[in-house]
């Protein structure tokens, strides 16, 4: 048993249950989430891919457009060199056949070994409403190529620009049975303002993050 099934087990015991959620118990929760009716939200008569834009670059991120995935190489060698930034990158298994030596890249298909200079992920959806990135961890979708890397580079498709956050957790249940182990919600650059209430970027992860839309 874990510790954290010991917890939980300790808690349901202090109410007089036993260690173990009874078939029904269960049953009645699943029913529950299924059924729940959402809370009210705000009007958003935006349009959600220029809205996101919009969202995510308040948040210091900045973003490009592809029309096409084999264009995603070009998309990130130019803002690169924008940056002069290294040309040295790890990336997700999901863009190991892209031409990335083509497009003056040395990209490397295995997870950060905390010493890269730029990390480049997919991105399981990204909700318009705040100009948030949603990622899942998962074997082939490794969290620490967004979090060690000074420069994390994004990928999402246009088509999986949801409007709010509900759209977004709605969306994951719909197409997974079970929750990964970690959800990862990416809002711009890692920052703090816990000393003096002075911006720091990249207190906690990587100073930019730049956003590659796929139509």
């Amino acid at each position: 048993m874990s510790a954290r099934d010991n917890i939980l087990a300790c808690i349901r015991t202090a109410h007089g249950r036993g260690r173990e959620p009874t078939a029904q118990e269960r049953q009645s929760v699943t029913s529950y989430i299924q059924l729940h009716v959402e809370s009210a939200r705000p009007r958003m008569g935006w349009e959600p891919v220029e809205h996101f834009r919009e969202c995510a670059r308040s948040l210091a991120s900045t973003c490009s457009d592809v029309s096409s995935r084999t264009q995603i190489p070009i998309a990130v060698a130019e803002y690169l060199m924008s940056k002069s930034l290294s040309h040295g990158v790890v990336c997700w298994p999901e863009f190991q056949d892209l031409a990335w030596a083509s497009a003056g890249i040395s990209a490397e298909v295995r997870e950060t070994n905390g010493t890269d200079l730029v990390g480049i992920t997919g991105a399981y959806c990204a909700i318009a409403e705040t100009g948030t990135l949603m990622l899942l961890s998962g074997a082939h979708t490794p969290a620490a190529t967004s979090l060690l890397p000074e420069t994390h580079i994004a990928v999402v498709h246009m088509q999986r620009i949801v409007r709010s956050m509900e759209d977004a957790w709605a969306l994951l249940r719909s197409e997974h049975g079970a929750m990964p182990r970690a959800v990862n919600f990416i809002s711009g650059p890692s920052r703090t303002a816990d000393i003096e209430q002075t911006l720091v970027l990249g207190a906690h992860g990587p100073y930019r993050v730049h956003i590659v839309i796929v139509s």
